[in-house]
This record gives C-alpha cells, sequence and structure tokens, in this order.
C-alpha cells in the first residue's frame, strides 16, 4: 500500500510518520526541501536507526513534481495537507501540469472552506480525477496514532480510498458524510463547537485565578478529572499546561488561529441559525490581540497541548 502526502507542517509530519508505522510506503514531497531533508533524518533516527525496520513503510522523498507523480504507481492516492486558501489550489495546478492522470484520487485533509471544496471537485472532475474533501481532528496526538477523519465526495471515491483512510484513522475515527464539501463544513462546526468549549474553559479558569479562593488551578483541573460532568481531554490537557506553568504567566494571553471559527458563524447566518456562544467566542479571540486576558492564556495554552500552535510569551 502506497500514499502521496504533500506537505510537512506539524500535522503532516505526524501523519506520515504513523502511516509508515502502519506499513505504508509514501512518497512525500515538500515545497520547502529543507523541511523534507530534514524530515528524512528525522525519520531515519527515529524509525529506522539507519536500516529499514521490519514491518516499516518506505519513506521516498520526491524534489519535484514529476518526481512525486512518477514514484506513485497508478491508480495515485494523493494527501495534500497545506494551509487552506490559495496554497490548495497551487498545489492541485501543479498536480495538473505534472501530469495527475484519470482515476487517480486527490484528498484535501487541511481546514479549507467548504465551498472551495466544491469548486476543486468539479475542476478534478473535468479530467476524471476523484477529489475527497476531509476533516482531520484529533491534534498532534491523533495525528501521531489515528486521528478523526470527516470525510465527503462521491461515495466510489471514498470506498477506493478507505483501506488508507482506514489506516490513517486506524478505523475507528473515519466516517463518510456525504456528497463533496459535506467533510469540510463538519470540521468547520467541529471547530466552531471547539472555539465555544476552549472559550467557556478560559473564561471557568480566569473567574477561579481572581476569585477570592485563589485554588490551585492544577488542582481544580484534577478534581474534575476525577468523575465531574465537564471532565474530558480538553481538561487534561489544560492539567498538563498548568503543571508546565502554574499561571501561565509565560503566555501574554493572545490567541492565534485561523478561519474556521467566523466560517462557522457566516454559515450560521446563512441558514438564519443563532450560534451566540461560537459568535462571542470568535469575538474573544479578536479582541486578545489588544486586551489579553487570563482567560485567553488558558485557550493559548490548550491550542499548544494539542496542536502545538505556537504561542505569543509575556514580555519580561
Amino acid at each position: 500500500m502506497k500514499i502521496g502526502f504533500i506537505g510537512l507542517g506539524k500535522m503532516g509530519k505526524e501523519m506520515i510518520l504513523h502511516l509508515l508505522e502502519c506499513s505504508v510506503d509514501a512518497v512525500v514531497y515538500n515545497r520547502t526541501i529543507e523541511k523534507l531533508e530534514e524530515f528524512v533524518s528525522v525519520y531515519k533516527k527515529l524509525l529506522l536507526n539507519g536500516e529499514k525496520a521490519e514491518g516499516t513503510g518506505e519513506l521516498i522523498p520526491a524534489y519535484s513534481y514529476e518526481e512525486f507523480l512518477t514514484s506513485l504507481e497508478l491508480p495515485r492516492v494523493i494527501w495534500i495537507m497545506v494551509e487552506h486558501g490559495k496554497a490548495v489550489d497551487e498545489v492541485i495546478d501543479n498536480l495538473i501540469i505534472s501530469g495527475i492522470k484519470k482515476n487517480d484520487i486527490v484528498i484535501d485533509g487541511g481546514n479549507s472552506f467548504y465551498k472551495d471544496s466544491v469548486k476543486r471537485y468539479q475542476k478534478l472532475k473535468k479530467s476524471g480525477v476523484g477529489f475527497l474533501d476531509i476533516g482531520t481532528s484529533g491534534g498532534l496526538e491523533g495525528a501521531r496514532n489515528g486521528a478523526c477523519l470527516m470525510v465527503g465526495g462521491d461515495k466510489e471515491i471514498f470506498d477506493k480510498a478507505k483501506p488508507l483512510l482506514d489506516k490513517l484513522s486506524n478505523g475507528a475515527g473515519l466516517t463518510y458524510f456525504g456528497s463533496t464539501g459535506a467533510g469540510h463544513f463538519v470540521k468547520m462546526v467541529h471547530n466552531g463547537v471547539e472555539y465555544g468549549m476552549l472559550q467557556a474553559l478560559g473564561e471557568g479558569f480566569e473567574l477561579l485565578y481572581k476569585s477570592p479562593y485563589k485554588p490551585d488551578l492544577t488542582e481544580v483541573a484534577t478534581n474534575w478529572l476525577k468523575g465531574s460532568v465537564v471532565r474530558g481531554w480538553l481538561v487534561e490537557l489544560l492539567k498538563k499546561a498548568f503543571e508546565k506553568d502554574g499561571k501561565l504567566e509565560n503566555i501574554s494571553g493572545i490567541i492565534g488561529g485561523g478561519s474556521t471559527g467566523e466560517w462557522t458563524a457566516n454559515a450560521a447566518s446563512e441558514l438564519g441559525i443563532e450560534i451566540p456562544v461560537i459568535e462571542k467566542s470568535v469575538e474573544a479571540r479578536i479582541k486578545s490581540k489588544s486586551r489579553p486576558t487570563f482567560s485567553g492564556k488558558v485557550v493559548a495554552a490548550l491550542r499548544r497541548e494539542f496542536g502545538g500552535h505556537e504561542i505569543e510569551k509575556k514580555n519580561s
């Protein structure tokens, strides 16, 4: 089993390592050659110790789109894991120019806007190339050990790609949601919900932090993990964050993030649905850039824990 993989960001690297450990051969391309060479070196140190380990897939670096395509047998399955928007279109255009063939399958596994995914599907269909839009969740841990995958596209294309998708998800977190755009729409809403959940934790812990009782925040998170209604992975990650920095003093409180929260709010508006919690969470992220708060510190810390997202450190 072999896959073509384009993009060596934080998630991409972990997903490739997971596939290799599942005995899947991976042809890998990255626009920045230095990142590709660095990844090859890391792979050898982590998994090979200079020799191919038994049961481990083969990592095949490609240094051009032409080499990438010729290193894959027909029909190809190609996973794109780059930043949403222009970068995705550039990759698809380069694949078309470099000779992608009828019956190949292109998968966009990043956080793309669902309406853009529909346009890309239509563009590739003209050449007989299949397309799947897949929302990928689970953070770096999920990418390394089996991600949650939300799939949209033609059912026939999904069925053809399913053996590889089962490997990526460990068979547990894979769901087909319907026609093109459905996967990225479900992931968009997932991220909108995530905005609200993170913001609620941030606000709650700011209230605790500023309360007259001054409870130990690590102990609060630990307690809430012991059977409370709000126990879960996010609280577990917050506990880890507080164990590293009990008052999050080294974090500025400015929250980064992409566009999925705003897309969710816009989609709700188009459908005439009120989503005040998500809308306020989006506003809080925007406000954090000029008015950092302790709740912003909590959200930023959580994003670092699950996704390796960069945080702005507080100036000394």
